[in-house]
């Protein structure tokens, strides 16, 4: 096959393939064997194969050690030649099995094997990719004469962005279930939607008032003079922020802090001991909601029993993400809610948590799935909705000002990484060219590469 057959058939097996998926189809482009007959058929006298008189010289490609084939090598005439002058009577001595093993032995690289098929996928779309040698410039060693791609697109300039629209639901967030630390009975509950704010009671026990205050770490000790740590610090702060005075908010609970501490519980109707015992404190981020009341008046209650559940009082909205999607969800970035009357408004995720669902059925294996809370900075955008289901649009990432063509388009090279088809459609003709991708998104790749500008046409499978 000469030269520029084997070019075509190359162009070919990159289009026709499409329909094939797995198939691998290796093209051999100049002669197999130095000691077999060159393209023509025929030898010279010295055994060496005629150069097809049609075939440009073959451009060297860059050789890959991980994905190229073998390359087929064809003898040195000038090495061969010194062999004939030293030993002249091989020339006229007829060619053996045993000899044509040692000949293969010295032989130097020549024409490179062209091609194996293979299948890209990206963003859903599916493109039939040709691995093809490239030389060092980044375009391939031979152009694509006589079989051009059965369609085309144009390299565009956009600007890309890697986004994703899912349902959420519109809320105060997700509920946290308050729990009572001490043993009694329950004699006092809030209404489901009450807004309970720093010092303000959250529900009675025996007749005694369980507080809520404010910060970050849960309590998990009694406190009392002596006591040191950040929790100590945390209830401090709150004494302050409620008007308290006379000691130094610090880590260490002194008789200060207990000289406070009574004066708070005297005027809650407590004793005034000057020591806080464990649950007679409820400690949440902020003012809460309370969002359901899980006990009822008189219900006996021990360490541990559940009592209501509250929810922050800004409205959020709580989506579920498939673990593959986690990288949408980055703290502190912006996101788009779409209301239910179509109207948006912009969010801020608040939280990114993980959270494992155990499986409902005897043998069900448990869910992951990635909790994001998005906060909403324009509460007003949402009075008039309570509960609403809505979109959320995630920005991954945006490139803005880019060349890019459809993900379809990409050829896999022999030695790694993409190219595509640049095709002249009014000479007829295509050339192969190594490409740098960057972003992926909604089905196009963002491109670059030697002779890659905006209105250049490149090849599409059919």
């Amino acid at each position: 096959m000469a030269f520029e057959e084997h070019t075509a058939q190359r162009g070919r097996v990159a289009r026709d393939g499409g329909a094939a998926t797995g198939a691998a189809i290796l093209i051999t482009e100049g002669a197999e064997d130095a000691g077999s007959a060159g393209p023509t058929g025929n030898a010279d006298r010295n055994g060496h194969p005629a150069t097809p008189t049609n075939a440009p010289a073959p451009r060297p490609a860059t050789p890959s050690a991980a994905t190229a084939p073998t390359p087929v090598e064809q003898g040195d005439e000038a090495e061969r030649g010194d062999e004939t002058e030293q030993r002249p009577d091989r020339a006229d001595r007829p060619e053996t099995a045993g000899s044509g093993r040692r000949r293969g032995r010295r032989r130097r690289r020549g024409w490179r094997v062209a091609a194996v098929l293979t299948v890209v996928a990206a963003g859903g779309a599916a493109a039939t990719a040709a691995a093809l040698g490239i030389a060092d410039d980044g375009e391939a060693a031979g152009s694509n004469a006589g079989a051009l791609p059965p369609s085309t697109a144009e390299v565009t300039r956009q600007t890309l962005t890697d986004s994703r629209t899912v349902d959420g639901d519109l809320g105060h967030g997700p509920s946290t279930t308050a729990v009572s630390r001490l043993p009694g009975t329950v004699t006092a509950l809030p209404d489901t939607g009450a807004e309970i704010t720093r010092g303000q009671q959250l529900f009675r026990v025996d007749d005694q008032s369980v507080t809520l205050m404010y910060g970050a770490m849960p309590a998990y000790r009694p406190l009392g003079p002596g006591t040191e740590g950040p929790d100590v610090q945390q209830l401090e702060e709150n004494l302050a922020a409620l008007g308290y005075a006379g000691f130094t908010v610090d880590d260490t609970y002194t008789g200060d802090t207990a000289d406070a501490v009574a004066r708070w519980q005297e005027d809650l109707g407590l004793p005034g001991t000057g020591r806080v015992d464990l649950g007679r404190v409820v400690f949440a981020a902020d003012a809460v909601r309370v969002d359901s009341v899980t006990a009822e008046l008189g219900d006996p209650v021990g360490p541990g029993s559940a009592v209501l559940s509250y929810t922050g009082i800004a409205k959020a909205v709580t989506v579920e993400l498939e673990t593959s999607e986690q990288r949408l969800a980055t703290a502190g970035a912006e996101v788009t809610v779409t209301l239910p009357d179509g109207a948006t408004t912009r969010g801020r995720i608040d939280e990114v948590s993980t959270r494992i669902v155990p499986g409902t059925g005897p043998e069900a294996q448990p869910t992951t799935t990635v909790e994001v809370v998005v906060g909403l900075p324009e509460q007003r955008a949402a009075d008039a909705y309570t509960l609403a289901s809505v979109d959320v649009t995630f920005t991954a990432a945006q490139r803005p000002d880019v060349l890019t063509v459809p993900v379809a388009a990409l050829l896999a090279l022999a030695e790694g990484g993409f190219g595509v088809e640049v095709v002249d459609e009014a000479a007829g003709t295509s050339r192969y060219v190594a490409v740098t991708t960057g972003l992926f998104a909604d089905g196009r790749v963002e491109i670059s590469g030697p002779g890659i500008a905006e209105g250049v046409t490149v090849g599409m499978p059919a």
